[in-house]
């Protein structure tokens, strides 16, 4: 999850975490990238947040996999190597590949989250699955399995979680022919994306009555003065959820509760926030589904299947 804005490649030194912070806070609007928000508690607070009966986005999807897991392999066999981008937990990848009966591929997990990775590591290693980890941006990922991979069979990579709603539209396309490059003819990629539903399911999902979101969103101070020296006070600033609906985009935003004054020693920043002045933390865009094929196509991806249960979609692609 990340704002529109926030396109540099994500990295996961210290050093570019301070870098970060000092060119997004001054930038007008104010910005933190949503990447920063997975930390070993964020991980935890947005698996939570998965839980939520406001969340719908995880239940659908895991059930979408469930039913279709036969499926997606047939429309792709041989298929021996499955790549999750951002696997969080790993339940959606346990889900499929358990409900498909498919213990004979080799799994790659890559995700910046030290914490993420090892607890999806963890779950998959119970099984009889040879599971590799990456802990790296998803185009390093890709590029180190590409490498080191000696597959004969296809490979699918998965993308789920509706992931690709928190690049705005010109880092979807950015994003999908990256993952083209990654790999050859007849690959598959498997894509989550949260469908356009109102405005006011929207917003309660993105700011739960628990206040779990709003702790999720908060985090990402609490990592920045724990990390970079900060002196946020966290109490002084608020979350808010909003529909943009002229860009189909759900916002996430941190707000000042009162002017007030900020600095990050390792960011050499000193800012003066004004009263109700937002930090923008998050994008989520939101797709018709008949939207999906187009911007797939766009990477050289062809649509070859599509599941719709209520306001998600689970869409089969192969590379051409």
């Amino acid at each position: 999850m990340r704002p529109s804005a926030a396109s540099r490649p994500p990295d996961v030194t210290e050093s570019a975490f301070a870098s970060d912070v000092a060119y997004y806070l001054t930038q007008t609007p104010r910005q933190l990238p949503s990447r920063y928000l997975y930390d070993e508690l964020g991980s935890s607070l947005f698996e939570a947040i998965c839980r939520l009966p406001e969340y719908r986005i995880t239940r659908t999807e895991q059930h979408l996999l469930a039913a279709h897991a036969d499926a997606i392999f047939s429309r792709l066999e041989p298929t021996d190597t499955v790549v999750e981008l951002g696997p969080g937990s790993g339940e959606k990848l346990i889900t499929l590949l358990t409900a498909s009966r498919r213990s004979d591929v080799t799994v790659h997990l890559v995700d910046i989250s030290a914490a993420a990775l090892a607890k999806a590591t963890a779950a998959l290693a119970s099984s009889a699955l040879t599971v590799v980890s990456h802990r790296a941006t998803y185009e390093a990922g890709l590029a180190e399995i590409g490498r080191t991979s000696d597959a004969a069979g296809h490979t699918l990579i998965v993308f789920l979680g509706s992931n690709i709603g928190n690049f705005d539209p010109p880092g979807v396309d950015a994003f999908l022919r990256g993952v083209r490059a990654a790999v050859g003819p007849g690959d598959g990629l498997l894509l989550g994306t949260d469908l356009v539903k109102p405005e006011a399911e929207l917003v309660l999902a993105y700011d739960d009555p628990l206040g779990v979101t709003a702790a999720f969103n908060r985090n990402l101070l609490v990592r920045v003065n724990r990390e970079l020296g900060g002196n946020f006070d966290i109490r002084a600033f608020g979350h808010r959820a909003i529909w943009n609906a002229s860009l189909s985009r759900i916002e996430m935003h941190l707000v000042s509760k009162t002017r007030q004054r900020v600095q990050v020693r390792a960011s050499h920043i000193d800012i003066l926030f004004e009263e109700g002045e937002r930090i923008w933390t998050e994008s989520s865009y939101k797709y018709r589904r008949e939207d999906v094929g187009p911007i797939l196509a766009r990477a050289a991806f062809h649509q070859i299947d599509q599941w719709v249960d209520g306001t998600f979609a689970l869409t089969l692609a192969q590379a051409r």
